[in-house]
């Protein structure tokens, strides 16, 4: 019994090991993104791999156990990345070994990723570049004449310690960002409309028409096709100086017949909606189905791993519902709304303290009638106007110190339009007083208040401020 037991052990042994050396390469692919290379082998099952660097010259070289290459490795597009050729072998009769040729050292990091609704099992190889110069922001245009970063939109943080010169004139800065990309397609329409390609497109429209504006400018966090981690999306954009953070999205949902677009600013105390936690759970898992690895996160994110909201991004959410509302008013003059109010999840995008940021669902692309607009030029042109729209209305009503739409405003170039806003649980008069920027008398005159008592839910005219670009 005993022996019959353990050639049963041995056979189910020799079976798995048979099963693990299937494993077969079937495709190899390649982006390149501004400071690494991501190359990614589609297996026909997981694999055990391990990576080492040679000199003289410069290779990279990978060895999977138990698989056999059955594609081409030529034919990857190589232009503009470091390397210069890619070859295999049979290194022994259990590992294929995987040779790349460097012009230049990298550093490496590799992992595995599980099957998703577009892909099986990969291999992801990430060469970063060594000699990459750091990412700066280009260079602000002639009217700026101060080189201090940008002080956040809401009034309600702390003002800049570093004064605001009387003359200075920068741009607002917008930093949009294409969702997904790379190995992250994000949702996939009808006839395999990628979700990544639509957005980049929009993304691309918007940057265009909001750097015709004089006194903005528009900055692309992905500018191809390429995976960014969520984290890095809003470190890029804080690198380039932002005001305004704006998620580019076409999602899908459950449902095909599912329609119109959306809004979403940071939920401080988890989604509104089933449709919010349902969207903010799919965006949230990007950076497992591009593949973000171990990525080594700098203090200020260890910090707040894992916390929603900070006391400090409390003017910075009620910037971005503002901004929010604008925005979702204007799509819904040229496209239907699936949600007339701004809602709020728990979007890993929308999580950055000092920046007001907001994501934007231009329609779900499951749907087949919103797939088949969403592809035309005229309706991202569209798209794009109303996001541009809402946009230049907040800050018109809102400029930061220190900008051309602020001197503008104060020279009364600028019309300041009416404000209101509507009342949130924990709110106050003086607090709502201090975020606009308004005296407590204003605000009581404006509503013709005889106190300071409001309710939840009462809508408040804010009036408008004194001096955009007073301290």
């Amino acid at each position: 019994m005993r022996i019959r037991a353990l050639l049963g052990g041995l056979l189910l042994l020799a079976m798995t090991l048979q099963a693990w050396a299937a494993a077969d390469v079937n495709g190899v692919r390649l982006w390149r993104a501004p400071d690494n290379t991501r190359l990614v082998f589609d297996l026909s099952a997981p694999v055990q791999h391990s990576i080492f660097t040679l000199t003289a010259p410069d290779r990279l070289v990978i060895d999977v156990k138990g698989a056999s290459l059955k594609t081409a490795l030529d034919g990857m597009p190589l232009e503009n990345t470091p390397i210069t050729g890619v070859r295999s072998a049979q290194y022994d009769a259990q590992t294929l070994r995987v040779v790349i040729d460097l012009s230049a050292q990298v550093s490496p990091k590799s992992f595995s990723l599980p099957p998703n609704q577009q892909y099986g099992h990969r291999l992801v190889v990430d060469l970063f570049d060594q000699n990459a110069p750091a990412q700066r922001s280009p260079a602000p245009p002639a009217t700026a004449t101060s080189s201090t970063p940008n002080a956040p939109v809401s009034p309600t943080l702390p003002a800049s310690k570093l004064p605001v010169l009387p003359s200075s004139k920068r741009d607002i800065v917008i930093a949009i960002d294409a969702g997904h990309g790379g190995e992250d397609p994000g949702a996939i329409g009808p006839g395999r409309i990628f979700e990544k390609h639509v957005v980049l497109q929009i993304s691309r429209e918007l940057q265009r028409q909001i750097n015709a504006d004089k006194g903005f400018r528009a900055e692309l966090v992905r500018t191809g096709d390429y995976f960014i981690p969520l984290r890095k999306r809003t470190e890029i954009a804080r690198k380039k100086g932002a005001d305004l953070f704006v998620s580019i999205h076409a999602d899908a949902a459950p449902r095909a017949a599912a329609f119109g677009a959306s809004v979403f600013a940071l939920s401080d105390r988890g989604a509104t909606s089933e449709t919010a936690r349902w969207l903010a759970d799919s965006e949230n898992r990007s950076d497992l189905i591009g593949g973000a690895g171990n990525v080594s996160l700098g203090d200020k994110d260890q910090m707040l791993a894992g916390v929603l909201l900070d006391l400090s991004m409390t003017a910075s959410l009620a910037s971005s519902l503002n901004v929010g509302q604008k925005v979702l008013s204007n799509m819904g003059n040229i496209t239907p709304l699936h949600k007339r109010r701004v809602e709020q999840a728990g979007f890993m995008v929308l999580k950055s303290p000092d920046i007001p940021s907001i994501l934007v669902e231009t329609g779900f692309i499951s749907n087949p009638s919103e797939a088949k607009k969403l592809q035309t030029s005229s309706h991202q042109q569209a798209l794009a106007r109303s996001i541009h729209s809402g946009v230049r209305q907040f800050f018109h009503e809102n400029p930061p110190p220190g900008t051309y739409i602020a001197w503008m405003r104060d020279s009364g170039k600028i019309a300041s339009g009416p404000r209101e806003h509507v009342v949130r649980a924990g709110e106050s008069l003086a607090i709502l007083a201090q975020r606009y920027q308004v005296s407590l008398a204003a605000l009581r005159s404006a509503n013709n208040l005889k106190g300071d008592t409001i309710k939840v839910g009462q809508t408040l005219k804010i009036p408008a401020t004194t001096l955009a670009a007073q301290p």
